[in-house]
């Protein structure tokens, strides 16, 4: 039998305890005016408008509709933060890549994350949520191509992966971890997840909890 690695599953329960605590919503932020003040360390989640960012929070924080959820492509148009009172804050950032929105608005949500990226000392790292049936869009790279431009450290987290066949995954994942190889700002291990099933959660848990001050 394998030698069970002792390490990794201290690391595993440290994240199933971390997000163990009632988690909660704190508030929306419009603009970088009306940003908290900075006394916690801050982890965000980005992705296009349907790659299921807020069930993924709800899934991570085992609370369901803590994050709001919608059939409506591009809901979240503000940062939305949560906490569990643990040194460490989550914020929901816009999606985006949804034609639909007024473009006025859609260089609003982009003007804010640029800020955002660039000003906030406290953000440990911007997980960017990446549909697995689909891969890296032109959308999701111009991201990419922002934090790394900002040194802001990211980490891809591919979502959906119940959806795939047997053996998609394995091709996806590595094609994912091939695009992102020479990338300066990106993290080099991609977390497969399902909020449906929850695979990968206890995964995702650990890598933010190490984040935590």
């Amino acid at each position: 039998m394998p030698e069970i690695d002792q390490e990794e599953i201290d690391r595993l329960e440290t994240g199933r305890l971390f997000f163990a605590k009632a988690w909660e919503f704190v508030m929306s932020v419009p603009t970088i005016g009306h940003l908290p003040p900075i006394d916690v360390a801050e982890i965000a989640f980005s992705g296009r408008s349907n790659v299921g960012k807020s069930s993924l929070i709800n899934a991570l924080t085992n609370r369901i509709g803590l994050a709001r959820t919608s059939n409506t492509p591009g809901r979240t148009q503000e940062l939305n933060f949560f906490t569990s009172g643990s040194g460490l804050s989550i914020v929901d950032m816009p999606g985006y890549g949804y034609a639909e929105a007024p473009k006025k608005l859609v260089d609003a949500w982009n003007r804010m994350i640029r800020d955002y990226l660039r000003g906030r000392v406290s953000l440990r790292r911007v997980y960017v949520l990446i549909d697995s049936r689909h891969g890296l869009k032109a959308n999701d790279k111009l991201t990419l191509d922002l934090l790394d431009e900002t040194a802001v450290s990211y980490q891809i987290v591919l979502t959906k992966v119940d959806k795939l066949k047997t053996g998609e995954l394995a091709r996806v994942k590595a094609a994912t971890e091939a695009a992102i190889a020479k990338r300066p700002a990106a993290f080099p291990v991609v977390i497969a997840t399902s909020s449906e099933t929850g695979e990968g959660m206890d995964l995702l848990r650990a890598e933010i909890a190490q984040l935590a001050t």
